[in-house]
C-alpha cells in the first residue's frame, strides 16, 4: 500500500526531485511548487508567477540548497532555505520547457522544450553556450555522470541523440523506429498505432548505460562507446506508453512508470553489467558472432527480441493512475519510490533492497 503525501498541492503533480539530504521538491500545474521533508510534511510552498505549470524541478548536484525549476518558458533558481522568491530567473527558451538537467560539476544546465530546442546555459556566465535541436518536441535531456561535457536527449521525433558541448551537431543519432527487431510485426503491442515517440531518459551512475522509455510501451537500453551508442537491450512491461524511466544509484536497477498506471522495477545488471569492463571488446565479440541477417554495413544493427525475453520486472506496483514522474529517496534508512500522477498527492512505496 502507498503512503500518500497530501496538503502540498491543489493541482496535478507533474515532476519530482530529491536532493542529497532527502528534501523532496514537487512541481504541479498552475505554478505550484512544494518542498517536503522525508516524512511527507510540506516544508515550504511557493506560487510561481503567471501560474504556468511547473514541468521540471532539479536540485544542484553540488549544492543541495539550490533548486532549478521550469515553468512555461522560464527557469527559476530558488534557495530552498528561503523559497519565498526566486534568486534568479532565466528566459532562454521560446516554448514551454519539458525537462531540465544540471551536470555534476554544476556549471551547465540544459533545458529541453516544445520547439525541439535544447538550450544549454553556462551557469557561471549566465548565458546560453549552446543551442541543440530535435525536429519535434524534445521531451527529455540528461547529462551523463562522470562526463560533464556530454549529454543525451530524446523526443517525439523518435530520435535519441548523444551530444558533446564542444559541438552543435549530435555526435550520434538513433531513430527508435529503426531499432525495431525483425521479429516485430507492425501490429505487435499496437506498434502500428503507437510509434516509439520517446518520452523519458535516464543515465546510470557509470555514465555509459542509459535507458529510454517510449510510447510503444518498450524500454530500450543503450551503451555509449566513445562518440556513439549501441542498442543493447529491449524489453516490454507496460501495455501503454512508458512516461518515465529512472536508473537508481545502484548499478543497473531501473524504475519505469507508464500510462497504464504501473510502476516496475527492473534489474538489468546481468544483461549490461557483465560487459561493463570492456564494452568495445565485448561489442566486437558480439558483432563477430551475429548472424548475417543482423549485420548491416558491418555494424550490429538489430537486437533479437527473443534473446532478452527473460528480462522480467523484479517488482510490479499497480499504482492505478497514469504516472507523470517517478523519483527515488531514502527515507528512514530504506529506499522508497515516489510517484506523481494526475492527483494532487505524492504516493510513496517501499522498494526491496538490492
Amino acid at each position: 500500500m502507498a503512503v500518500k503525501w497530501t496538503g502540498g498541492h491543489s493541482s496535478s503533480i507533474l515532476c519530482l526531485n530529491v536532493n542529497m539530504e532527502g528534501l523532496v521538491a514537487s512541481g504541479a500545474e498552475r505554478g505550484e511548487l512544494t518542498l517536503w521533508d522525508g516524512g511527507g510534511t510540506p516544508a515550504g510552498q511557493l506560487q510561481l508567477p503567471k501560474a504556468d505549470d511547473v514541468t521540471s524541478v532539479v536540485f544542484s548536484p553540488r549544492c543541495p540548497t539550490r533548486l532549478y525549476t521550469s515553468h512555461g518558458e522560464t527557469i527559476s533558481l530558488l534557495d530552498v532555505r528561503s523559497p519565498k522568491e526566486p534568486i534568479e530567473r532565466f528566459r532562454v527558451n521560446e516554448e514551454e520547457i519539458n525537462c531540465l538537467s544540471v551536470n555534476e560539476t554544476d556549471n551547465f544546465l540544459a533545458a529541453a522544450d516544445d520547439s525541439g530546442a535544447i538550450k544549454v546555459m553556462d551557469l557561471e556566465n549566465k548565458k546560453v553556450s549552446r543551442s541543440l535541436r530535435h525536429t519535434n518536441i524534445c521531451s527529455s535531456v540528461a547529462f551523463r555522470p562522470q562526463r560533464p561535457q556530454s549529454l543525451v536527449s530524446c523526443g517525439l521525433d523518435m530520435q535519441v541523440m548523444l551530444w558533446n558541448l564542444q559541438k552543435a551537431r549530435p555526435l550520434w543519432t538513433t531513430n527508435l523506429q529503426e531499432c525495431e527487431t525483425e521479429e516485430d510485426s507492425p501490429q505487435s503491442a499496437g506498434q502500428f498505432f503507437n510509434p516509439p515517440l520517446a518520452h523519458s531518459l535516464s543515465v546510470a551512475s557509470c555514465g555509459n548505460i542509459f535507458g529510454c522509455g517510449a510510447q510503444d510501451g518498450k524500454v530500450r537500453i543503450f551503451r555509449v562507446t566513445g562518440v556513439k551508442f549501441e542498442h543493447e537491450l529491449e524489453f516490454q512491461g507496460h501495455s501503454l506508453g512508458v512516461s518515465q524511466v529512472l536508473f537508481m544509484p545502484e548499478a543497473y536497477w531501473l524504475l519505469t512508470g507508464g500510462n497504464d498506471g504501473k510502476v516496475l522495477l527492473w534489474d538489468v545488471s546481468s544483461d549490461v553489467g557483465k560487459q561493463q569492463k570492456s564494452p568495445a571488446k565485448s561489442f566486437q565479440k558480439r558483432k563477430a558472432q551475429a548472424p548475417a541477417s543482423t549485420r548491416k554495413d558491418g555494424k550490429l544493427n538489430k537486437v533479437a527480441s527473443n534473446e532478452h525475453a527473460r528480462v522480467l520486472p523484479k517488482l510490479t506496483i499497480e499504482h492505478g493512475e497514469k504516472v507523470n514522474w517517478i523519483s527515488c529517496a531514502e527515507i528512514k534508512g530504506s529506499k522508497r519510490v515516489l510517484v506523481a500522477d494526475q492527483s494532487s498527492s505524492v504516493s510513496v512505496y517501499p522498494l526491496p533492497e538490492p
